[in-house]
Parts: structure tokens; sequence; C-alpha cells
């Protein structure tokens, strides 16, 4: 059977890492994620905002290098777990548990500046390779 979910949103917070009681790290946070068609009723994009959970060293990853605002894109499985709230009802939530996660955009995007972090420039024998631009203009060759 296959349960293979991949989303791309941007955190809703900053994402909160845990321990079990094994000390096996797990971090969780919520992804608001854009459906693809307006709403006939008020014009404007429709939002959901989907619960992950990363376990292990995902979890040490995503609580090391994202922030409430990053966008990311997410691979994993989803989940629905059964649960009892505290006045004794049933209750059923969904969440995707994390295999993978990518930066949704460059690290300069991130910082603020909406030039790429690297760019595409050819080498001396025909062959190409990215290399990172620094800040400073009077070095390009342009």
């Amino acid at each position: 059977m296959l349960n293979h979910i991949t989303i791309m949103g941007r955190l809703t917070r900053d994402p909160e890492l845990r321990y079990t009681q094994n000390q096996i790290p797990v971090a969780s946070f919520t992804l608001a994620v854009d459906r693809d068609y307006v709403s006939r009723d008020s014009g404007e994009k429709q939002t959901d905002f989907i619960d992950c959970v990363a376990w292990r060293s995902t979890a040490e990853f995503v609580s090391k290098y994202f922030f409430k605002g990053s966008m990311a894109v997410v691979a994993g499985r989803l989940q629905i777990r059964d649960w009892t709230d505290r006045e004794g009802g049933k209750r059923r939530s969904a969440e995707v548990v994390v295999e993978n996660i990518y930066f949704g955009e460059s690290k300069r995007s991130r910082d603020g500046n909406e030039a790429s972090g690297s760019s595409f420039q050819p080498d001396a024998y025909g062959g190409s390779a990215f290399a990172e631009l620094d800040d400073d203009e009077d070095d390009l060759p342009f």
C-alpha cells in the first residue's frame, strides 16, 4: 500500500523540540499550505494548517535550521491518531510524519534579500560550476 504525502508551506511557529523518556528527539511544527485555487465566495486563496512531526536526527535538523516563517518542503506519510480529551471525549487528528524536509527558498531569501544564493558560472574548460556571489558589486564582470 502507498501512503506518501509531499507538502510545501511556511512554518506557523518555531519547531518545538522535545525528548521521549528514552531520550529520542521529536520535533512538532505546523505548516501553512495554500490551496491551488481561489475561493469563489471570498476571492481569496484558502490555507490549510497541517501538523507535522519529525523524529531523531530529522527532528534535530528541523529545530536547528527552521523557524517561524521558513518555507519548507516536507515529504512523509499521513498518520491518523485517535485520542481522548480531558472531558473523556473521543478525538481524531491527522499529522504528517516527516521522512525528509527541504528548504523551500534560498538562504538569502530567508534573510530578506530576493537574490538567489548561488549563480551558474561556466568554468574555463567548458563545464559548469555553481559559485557563491559576494555582496560586493565591484567584482561583477558586467
